[in-house]
């Protein structure tokens, strides 16, 4: 299956420290991909780059098979890509529910009703991202992303700092998503979580990537058990 979102051969240096050296990432239709990798190699830097976010000394984006040599999120944004990062994506000054609004009148999209439903924030609707605790935070966030109706998905762990409750509304809304075809590609570091949540695994170290395919594939590959999983196995 093509991807229908890939960043390839991306090189990126700061100073004389080369990150990415031809790293590449990809999100597939219906799949959800992770990116793993530890603290440090370099897998924010590959997304920021890949969005336009970031400049790179080298790489291309393909996106609904359309080539783009000089990637802009703002571009991708109209295509049908929403970008998480991991922090800072709702406004501090404006109550949720007014940014869910402007997101149904700038783009035209139907209610998110069942989208506030599934992710329990409809009590959040009249409040300000401040009032929130850290996984309330997120799954609004998640909440304001797919109320977009995305075809791609790239969310910087997404899973982070929050409470089990928060993980698991987070987690199968991101399956929910998948099913209903669109492309997700996340990062993070809860390695359980995100092997039994993923379709398929990119491992980053040493400035590049490695495709290891399905979760079960990749606990067998021996380089990723031993480097990054360790005696645990994830």
């Amino acid at each position: 299956m093509k991807a229908l979102f890939l960043a390839d051969a991306f090189v990126k240096s700061f100073g004389q420290n080369r990150v990415l050296k031809g790293a590449s990432v990809w999100g597939r239709a219906g799949k959800i991909t992770v990116l793993l990798g530890r603290n440090g190699s370099g897998k924010s830097t590959l997304i920021r780059c890949a969005l336009g976010l970031c400049t790179a000394e080298q790489g291309f984006v393909r996106f609904n098979g359309v080539p783009i040599l000089r990637p802009h999120l703002f571009g991708l944004a109209l295509q049908g890509l929403f970008y998480l990062p991991d922090r800072r994506l709702l406004s501090r000054r404006m109550r949720f529910g007014d940014q869910l609004d402007l997101i149904r009148t700038r783009f035209g999209v139907g209610d998110p009703g069942e989208i506030i439903k599934q992710l329990e924030v409809g009590r959040f609707l009249d409040a300000f991202p401040d009032q929130m605790s850290g996984g309330e935070l997120r799954r609004a966030e998640l909440a304001l992303a797919l109320s977009r109706r995305p075809t791609c998905l790239i969310a910087d762990e997404p899973l982070t700092e929050i409470e089990p409750k928060d993980r698991a509304l987070i987690m199968e809304m991101l399956r929910i998503q998948a099913a209903s075809n669109t492309a997700v590609l996340i990062t993070g570091h809860e390695v359980r979580d995100l092997l039994s949540l993923s379709h398929e695994v990119i491992w980053m170290t040493a400035g590049t990537t490695h495709g290891l395919g399905s979760p079960e594939e990749a606990r067998a590959h021996d380089q990723f058990r031993r480097e990054y999983l360790g005696p645990r196995g994830g």
